[in-house]
């Protein structure tokens, strides 16, 4: 009896108050996910009818119309400000900003530029989290907890791995020690589990894989596959990380305004979309395509090339979104290209 008693005690640590801000914070962030993705497909569908040359002029006026709502609304930062605020000002995200983040990304993600929905979407669950720990007047540590909880709530309704998803928002704030910020695991875990299940819900993505893997048997040859694979990932980050820094530094040495500065980089991207369609978009749908296409070698590589001018142009000019997708896009069209 003895044994039942103590084993049917409630642990204060596993259950008590937090939990429930814990699940508060990933049921807000399921349904601020949800809004943004449904957003994001309205967008989408309505600029996506413009195909061909019309991609051109639509992808130049939506780079023009994105700045000057940043110009007018505010910058909203991009993800190392984030991360900056997490680790310097105890998890303080102002979410004041939110609307010119949402607004330019739907136009710059909506129109087919070549980042995804990932970095909006985190700073939007993130600051929304933070502003709410403040609100309720919790302490330091739990307010950056809360903060990184709302960030792995934002992408695990984007990627659907509530574990993933937390460990990849604790990771990108120290990428040598991802138990730097261990106590926000457990709020993370729980709070992606929650937000998930909203943005499933609300959503209707439906439970399977996003992108269709043809069947293979795995032998131990592929191993030898795997080490020619690398290599060309390698390169294609290197190609990615020179371009970004040569095209920024370009950009601070012109000293355009931003409408300006991503209007030429819209115009640029639609150029790349007219010749290399399939580079249009940030990757959730094209890697299917690329995945179930017969391109030739050649063709493959001049994805590959393309998609990563494309990436390094959008993320210099000022368009907004994250990297993420775009990137795994080119590791896809690179594993096709050793492949054949």
């Amino acid at each position: 009896m003895k044994f039942l008693k103590e084993s049917s005690r409630i642990n204060p640590f596993t259950f008590n108050r937090m939990l429930f801000v814990w699940i508060g914070i990933g049921l807000i962030s399921g349904v601020l996910a949800s809004g943004y993705w449904i957003l994001l497909e309205g967008a989408t569908e309505i600029l996506g009818i413009f195909e061909g040359w019309q991609v051109i002029p639509v992808m130049t006026i939506s780079g023009l119309l994105a700045g000057l709502l940043i110009k007018v609304l505010g910058d909203p930062g991009e993800m190392s400000m984030m991360v900056d605020n997490i680790r310097f000002r105890n998890g303080k995200l102002d979410p004041k900003n939110n609307a010119s983040m949402l607004l330019s990304s739907l136009l710059c993600v909506g129109s087919g530029g070549s980042l995804g929905p990932e970095a909006p979407l985190v700073q939007i669950t993130g600051s929304v989290s933070s502003l709410i720990g403040r609100l309720l007047r919790l302490q330091r540590v739990e307010r950056r907890s809360m903060a990184i909880a709302g960030m792995a709530s934002g992408f695990t309704a984007l990627f659907g791995a509530p574990i993933g998803g937390s460990l990849f928002a604790v990771e990108i704030l120290h990428h040598r020690q991802v138990v730097e910020y261990r106590e926000a695991l457990l709020p993370a875990f729980v709070s992606s589990c929650a937000s998930y299940l909203v943005f499933a819900a609300l959503v209707h993505i439906g439970l399977g894989p996003t992108w269709f893997f043809p069947q293979v048997e795995i032998t131990l040859g592929d191993s030898l596959f795997a080490l020619a694979v690398a290599p060309a990932g390698v390169l294609a980050g290197w190609a990615f990380i020179y371009l970004t820094g040569y095209f920024r530094q370009l950009a601070r040495d012109t000293d355009l305004p931003i409408y300006l500065q991503m209007a030429i980089g819209g115009l640029v991207l639609g150029v790349f979309s007219y010749y290399f369609p399939i580079t249009r978009y940030f990757g959730h749908e094209e890697i299917n395509q690329l995945l179930h296409s017969n391109y030739s070698s050649s063709r493959l590589l001049a994805i590959a090339g393309v998609k990563i001018f494309a990436i390094s142009i959008t993320v210099t000019s000022g368009w907004r979104g994250g990297f993420i997708i775009p990137l795994l896009f080119v590791g896809t069209a690179l594993g096709l290209l050793v492949h054949t």
